[in-house]
């Protein structure tokens, strides 16, 4: 039942000139080396880099699928045209504009290219490339989601039926109610908005129990007050107790979802 995997160990050796259609599929690069190198249409395929250094090179239309980069560098490298699905790496000083250039077609596939790539960056403690894969991430598991219940291309009808269509699409409502309550953790802009907008409905609120509703100033006095009304230091008698928890839990909420933001931005530092 199981066949030989045919792994091909290389340990200690350098490229002394340019690359040009060759295959390595299933190699096991140890302290690979490459300087100023040009690897041209190079099958890399089920590839292991372990601790190779590959400074400066030119990497064109080479297919990186299914490999695997361990505390490797790139350093310098330039990438045109690759491929990288289902691609992970660990410690691996490599640019961060492959996020963009040489992403994954599939929604799917880029998401975890730029999860594995944010984790990379994460222990070589890259904050700004952090951030970036991030918002990639994000962003492509949110058309992910929609596709996979509202898109009719053959690849997402065949894979998403029934109830899986369903499922996707109440994934993609809370994903995107998330996104724009606070930008799933990682934005405080939107947070600040969904804030504002929630001072607007306190002071509506405000309008019709204290003021009158007729008037517009009786809306501006509740836009006044709704910041202290939200912090605790004020109330009015016509309040309802169930206006007062409930305001008391979004504020206990909002400077939790703060923190949180926050934490997590110094953290990558």
């Amino acid at each position: 039942m199981l066949a030989e995997n045919k792994r091909h160990r290389c340990e200690d050796r350098k490229f002394t000139k340019d690359v040009n259609g060759a295959s390595f599929v299933n190699y096991i690069f140890t302290r690979l080396v490459a300087k100023e190198k040009v690897f041209n249409r190079v099958d890399f395929r089920y590839c292991i880099f372990d601790s190779c250094y590959l400074r400066d090179c030119n990497f064109i239309r080479c297919d990186f699928t299914g490999c695997r980069f361990q505390s490797t560098s790139f350093h310098g490298s330039k990438f045109s045209g690759c491929t990288f699905p289902y691609a992970t790496f660990k410690k691996t000083i490599i640019s961060d504009e492959i996020l963009v250039s040489q992403a994954p077609d599939y929604e799917n596939q880029k998401a975890k290219f730029a999860r594995t790539l944010r984790m990379n960056y994460q222990q070589l403690g890259e904050a700004e490339s952090v951030n970036k894969a991030i918002r990639i991430e994000l962003e492509a598991t949110r058309t992910h989601l929609f596709e996979a219940w509202y898109s009719k291309k053959s690849y997402y009808r065949k894979k998403y039926r029934g109830s899986k269509r369903v499922g996707s699409f109440f994934k993609w409502a809370w994903f995107d109610c998330l996104h724009f309550l606070w930008g799933n953790g990682e934005s405080v802009g939107r947070l600040t908005v969904s804030l504002i907008f929630l001072f607007c409905m306190m002071a509506v609120y405000h309008a019709f129990q204290v003021g009158n509703p007729q008037e517009i100033r009786s809306y501006w006095d509740g836009i006044r007050v709704a910041p202290e009304v939200f912090l605790g230091a004020k109330s009015f008698p016509q309040y309802s107790n169930w206006y007062l928890s409930l305001a008391a839990f979004l504020r206990l909420t909002l400077v939790a979802a703060l923190i949180s933001i926050l934490i997590k931005r110094f953290s990558r530092r």
